[in-house]
């Protein structure tokens, strides 16, 4: 490392960074954190730069997802925080272990219209576990190792560590600065402001010579009771028609995907998986479902859900039937307690509450007949989609697009997910290959994810394929990141919907408005945007052509190159009715 990095506030924050084990950090570029971004770079940690700071924090996300250790981000101060916003309380919202750096304006200087100087504690604070604001060179370090512990301990989340710039370089440095600074002359008001400036920077390098390796905490998952587990199994082997739904939170510690993924299968239980727990049991695992989740949640009469809350997603609780019983198993009691009241509650991480629940129910919950029905609905559903998916159009069908992309993908791919119609279409019919295949924003619905997920998935994955699956809406958030895949040579197929409108908006808009105001897109040449980043770019208008482009989108993507097909869809009826409140 050279000698200008050795001794900056900015190698304490990347000492304890790599302390870590953190291997990315996805930044947009800014004088008030470059001293963090080189003294990284410095210490072997790979420096991802993107064009859009939320970018960075959806990366960060998806990064912490895969990998189980908390995404990091880096922002520059005042527009560089707001503008990761979105993307941080997506975070949150799904329980996603980030740590957020950002950049401020001088430490001397807030409050007094320093460039790019905003209250961000107040800006940030609602939506973070913590936000923790540095003062003092030395607690910089300090003030990493805790947002980490803080990111991972109990509900999993983002936290803020807010770095003044004048702590991020190095002493001499920073004393020239506020020599400058300071006012000329012997007036009493100029030798007491240089008295101040003098003693304030003193107070924030004191205590600086000491450089002990940073201490890693370790986060242990919150364990559930014993004695809710045993509730849970008693109440399962009463109920004739059982049924699990397991969401995000089972995945948590990513780690131990595979021993849930046998828990589960264990239980014997039929199951239905959600956000990031899609694809934990495999491509056709007997006991999965995919379709009538509300059907057979209204028949079952003992119901766990596993790291679901009975939100909007539920009906708000009201898919469960007044008698069944209710077991929710998840991290936050309040969740657990959300909208209904649960008869059984076990407070601790999800997956390691399967794995009890597995071990003490043995083959005891099996019900053969029950899961034969669910089994034969579901495969009448799938002849349903089938047969829809041969109708021919003008364009291409978009059920026959995703069955198509189901066929050839990759046994490693990783789906990512970022749209309206057509990304819900895809979560529909598509099916992950395995733990951790699949990557949607979350209960927050937020459009925009896809490249920033991609970039996150890329660093964390680097030899699994990647297919994005984008909205023509969604696709112009972040289309520009493409430019950011082909400089650090991250291979991606991203496949783009374009039916020309926000078409899950407009469907139901048209029906109760009888107006398409503000719906309309242009069929727009997104796949030149993309070959004119350096990437390449390819466009199908009819459904004879979907084979060839998905076969040279994956030779492409396997040669190291990012590609984007562009794919005109037809209009289509299957998600009729399905906008939510």
């Amino acid at each position: 490392m050279n000698e200008k990095l050795a001794d900056t506030g900015g190698d304490r924050v990347a000492r304890a960074l790599a302390a870590h084990g953190v291997q990315h950090i996805f930044t947009l570029c800014g004088g008030h954190i470059a001293p963090i971004l080189a003294a990284a770079k410095a210490r072997g940690i790979r420096i991802v730069d993107v064009r859009h700071e939320a970018n960075a924090v959806f990366a960060a996300d998806a990064n912490a997802r895969l990998t189980g250790v908390p995404g990091v981000a880096a922002v520059t101060a005042g527009p560089g925080v707001s503008n990761a916003l979105t993307a941080l309380k997506n975070a949150q919202l799904a329980q996603s272990p980030l740590v957020l750096i950002g950049g401020a304006a001088p430490t001397a200087l807030q409050g007094r219209g320093a460039l790019q100087d905003i209250d961000q504690r107040a800006l940030v604070a609602p939506h973070v576990k913590a936000c923790l604001c540095v003062r003092r060179v030395a607690d910089l370090d300090r003030a990493v190792i805790d947002a980490f512990a803080l990111a991972q301990d109990g509900l999993p989340g983002p936290v803020f560590v807010e770095c003044p710039v004048d702590l991020l370089y190095d002493e001499a440095s920073i004393r020239g600065w506020y020599q400058e600074a300071s006012a000329r002359g012997n007036s009493l008001a100029a030798i007491a402001q240089r008295w101040y400036l003098r003693r304030h920077v003193t107070r924030m390098f004191a205590g600086n010579d000491h450089t002990a390796a940073p201490a890693v905490a370790a986060i242990r998952p919150p364990e559930p009771r014993a004695s809710d587990v045993d509730k849970a199994v008693a109440a399962v082997l009463r109920a004739e028609r059982p049924l699990l739904l397991v969401g995000s939170q089972a995945m948590a510690v990513p780690a131990r995907a595979h021993a849930v993924a046998a828990a589960v299968t264990a239980t014997a239980l039929p199951v239905y998986l959600s956000g990031m727990a899609r694809g934990l049991l495999g491509r056709s695992h007997p006991q999965q479902l995919f379709h009538q989740r509300r059907k057979a949640l209204r028949e079952a009469d003992c119901v766990i859900l596993a790291g679901v809350p009975s939100d909007f997603r539920l009906d708000y609780g009201r898919h469960v039937r007044a008698r069944a019983t209710l077991i929710a198993a998840n991290r936050s009691r309040r969740e657990a307690h959300l909208n209904r009241r649960p008869q059984v509650s076990a407070i601790g991480d999800v997956g390691r509450f399967l794995e009890l629940l597995a071990a003490r129910l043995g083959e005891h919950a099996r019900r053969p007949d029950w899961m034969r029905s669910l089994a034969a609905r579901d495969a009448e559903r799938e002849r349903e989609i089938d047969a829809a998916a041969q109708a021919a159009g003008t364009h291409v069908n978009p059920l026959a697009l995703l069955r198509a992309i189901d066929r050839i993908a990759a046994d490693d791919a990783i789906f990512i997910a970022d749209g309206g119609d057509f990304v819900a279409t895809a979560a529909y019919t598509l099916r992950p290959r395995g733990p951790l295949g699949w990557l949607d924003p979350g209960v927050f619905g937020t459009l925009g994810v896809g490249a920033g997920f991609v970039l996150g998935a890329a660093a964390s994955r680097p030899g699994a394929e990647r297919w994005l699956l984008w909205g023509d809406g969604a696709c112009g958030f972040s289309v520009i990141e493409f430019d950011t895949l082909v400089r650090h040579g991250m291979a991606v197929i991203a496949v783009v919907g374009n039916d020309a409108g926000w078409t899950q908006i407009a469907r139901e808009q048209v029906k109760m408005l009888g107006d398409d105001v503000a719906t309309v897109l242009a069929r727009s040449d997104y796949d030149r945007v993309a070959a004119s980043l350096g990437a390449e770019g390819i466009q199908v208008r009819t459904q004879a052509e979907v084979p060839a482009a998905l076969a040279q989108a994956q030779a492409l993507a396997r040669a190291g190159r990012p590609v984007l097909v562009n794919v005109w869809l037809d209009q289509s009826a299957f998600r009729e009715g399905s906008i939510s409140m």
